[in-house]
Parts: C-alpha cells; sequence; structure tokens
C-alpha cells in the first residue's frame, strides 16, 4: 500500500527540477538572441493604399513567377524566404485602392488568381496575362527589403487612373537611362523571355 505522504515530492526535489528548467530556458534564450538576422527578400509598402504583388527571378530550374501577395498600407511582407538564389528580382505591383500599378519593361507571365508560373514565355498562348515587371539588382547582398513608395514621392503626380509612370522606388527607373525599352540590365541570355 503507498503512504500518502510518499505521493508528495520533498522541497529539494522541486528545487533541483526548477534549477534545470531554468538553466535550459537560458540556454534556448541565448541561442535565440545569438541567431543571425534571416536573409530574405522582402516589400514593404509605404503607401497609404492596399497593394496587390507579383514577384519574378530566376531559381535552380528556370524564371518562375508568383502572385499575389497582398499587403497592407504602412506594412511589410516577406516574398521569399532564406538567402537570395538570384541578384536580380523583378516586380509588379497593383494599387487596390487607388488604382494604378507599378510596372517595368521585363514582360513575365502572371494571372488575375494566385499562381506560380514557371517560364516567361509565350504567355498568353499559355493562357496567362503578358505583364511587365520592373527590375531589382540586389548585387551580391544576401538579403533585400524593397520599399514601395507613393508615386508623388517620387516624380509627377499621379493623374487617377493613369498607372504611375515609375516603380515608385528611389533609385529604381524602369530602365537604364539611355537604354531602349526592354532592356534591364541584365547581360544578353538571362532577360526574361530569352533562353539561356
Amino acid at each position: 500500500m503507498i503512504k500518502p505522504d510518499s505521493l508528495h515530492q520533498s522541497p529539494l526535489t522541486c528545487r533541483a527540477h526548477t534549477a534545470g528548467l531554468l538553466t535550459v530556458f537560458a540556454i534556448l534564450v541565448a541561442c535565440l538572441w545569438s541567431a543571425p538576422a534571416a536573409a530574405d527578400f522582402r516589400l514593404c509598402n509605404n503607401t497609404s493604399s492596399r497593394v496587390g504583388i507579383a514577384l519574378g527571378y530566376k531559381d535552380a530550374e528556370g524564371w518562375v513567377t508568383e502572385g499575389w501577395w497582398n499587403v497592407s498600407s504602412r506594412a511589410c511582407e516577406t516574398l521569399l524566404r532564406g538567402t537570395l538564389v538570384a541578384r536580380y528580382y523583378y516586380i509588379y505591383a497593383l494599387d487596390y485602392d487607388r488604382g494604378g500599378e507599378w510596372s517595368g519593361q521585363a514582360f513575365m507571365c502572371s494571372r488575375d488568381k494566385e499562381f506560380t508560373i514557371r517560364g516567361v514565355d509565350n504567355c498568353l498562348a499559355r493562357g496567362f496575362d503578358r505583364t511587365g515587371y520592373f527590375e531589382v539588382d540586389t548585387g551580391d547582398q544576401r538579403a533585400w527589403t524593397v520599399q514601395l513608395t507613393e508615386s508623388g514621392e517620387q516624380g509627377p503626380p499621379r493623374v487617377p487612373g493613369i498607372p504611375a509612370p515609375s516603380p515608385g522606388l528611389p533609385g529604381m527607373p524602369n530602365a537604364p537611362s539611355g537604354a531602349p525599352p526592354g532592356a534591364s540590365g541584365l547581360p544578353p541570355g538571362t532577360l526574361p523571355g530569352h533562353k539561356p
């Protein structure tokens, strides 16, 4: 028969368990505190509107476009997690509240509903839209954050119903100055729509 007193732990045993748990917790906090910053591709919507984001990039299997991320006004969203796999990324953004878009001369596939599309050739023939994305050059960085801003902060005032003339990003023109339409700064053969 078990005596009722034997069911209770001694104060010494409880202190040992508590001390052990506190030590494990302290080690866990120290490891998390010293972890390196995440290397992600992020977009911050610094506008007063909700925006829809489509992203294009080249991974180990070739060109891919994805969408839609819905980003609230004055909010940020991680589009890709982990260390960047490419130098150039391409973005197309829609202003849901006031109309207009941020676009460019790199044509890739998209569609109105959520999508992941492999390849950038023959968009229309494959049943997709052919959309102009603007280029983001991340250099050799492991992580990057795009700052999407009001078009009025960057250039001429926007006329309602007419797309913004530039992507609204500091230092991010649609094409390098003096470059022909469709130029993106990428070496020939790596442009979207061209086979490597």
